[in-house]
């Protein structure tokens, strides 16, 4: 685990953590190869480059905005290739699984008292669906879709319903637009090396935290709740 990053703001630990909102896929998820798949058999379709899982393993150092222009995918057309891979993903929920030791982290973490959610750009449908197939239904406080590049909007009309200050929540995720996401709303972030960006990817982009397992969720948070 490295702590690599220093919020600029003096109240860093002014608060204890109370709120952890997860990413869904790459995060608690294992659906890279899934998604991989799907996403190859559209390409045609869609006018875009497929690509390998040696191919994947490279795209895994670049940013959301690279790969898309990577990729040769019109902008206009992104909006609705990504309604056709949830769609898609539908029905592959029975197959994906949860990655290993996260169930159990999730249990321990709601035990302790932490309200759980997800802010995902997968849908919502899809989301609960897995969670339920995984014996999770009661786990989690909330669950919000919003779109690939809009997570930071979600999280902050969350933030304003509920009336919760940025310091009390911390975002855990495994792409580098998670990372910005939680900068643009001020909130903590935990990036996970178990998912799609590479670790040295990841780490130039300065998360809070950086952890190699689930496990080391509990070590992260317990030491924030003690300072």
């Amino acid at each position: 685990m490295s702590n690599i990053g220093v919020i600029p703001y003096s109240c860093f630990f002014c608060s204890m953590i109370e709120v952890i909102i997860f990413d869904f896929d790459g995060t608690l998820a294992d659906t890279i190869d899934v998604l991989l798949s799907i996403t190859n058999r559209l390409s045609v379709q869609f006018g875009f480059k497929s690509a390998t899982k040696e191919e994947l393993a490279q795209l895994s150092n670049l940013t959301s905005w690279q790969i898309l222009k990577y990729s040769g995918i019109s902008i206009f057309k992104f909006p609705l290739l990504i309604r056709r891979l949830k769609a898609e993903l539908r029905s592959e929920i029975p197959n994906i699984k949860l990655f290993p030791g996260i169930k159990e982290v999730l249990l321990e973490l709601k035990n302790s008292g932490f309200q759980l959610g997800i802010i995902t750009s997968n849908s919502r449908d899809n989301v609960l669906a897995s969670i339920q197939n995984n014996g999770l239904q009661d786990t989690f406080d909330f669950i919000y879709s919003g779109t690939t590049f809009g997570k930071h909007k979600v999280i902050n009309r969350w933030l304003q319903q509920q009336k919760i200050k940025p310091e009390q929540v911390v975002y855990v995720g495994d792409e580098i637009r998670d990372i910005e996401a939680a900068r643009k709303t001020l909130i903590k972030v935990i990036a996970v090396c178990w998912g799609f960006n590479s670790r040295s990817a990841l780490a130039a982009h300065n998360p809070d935290f950086l952890i190699e397992s689930p496990q080391e969720l509990i070590e992260v948070l317990t030491n924030l709740n003690e300072l």
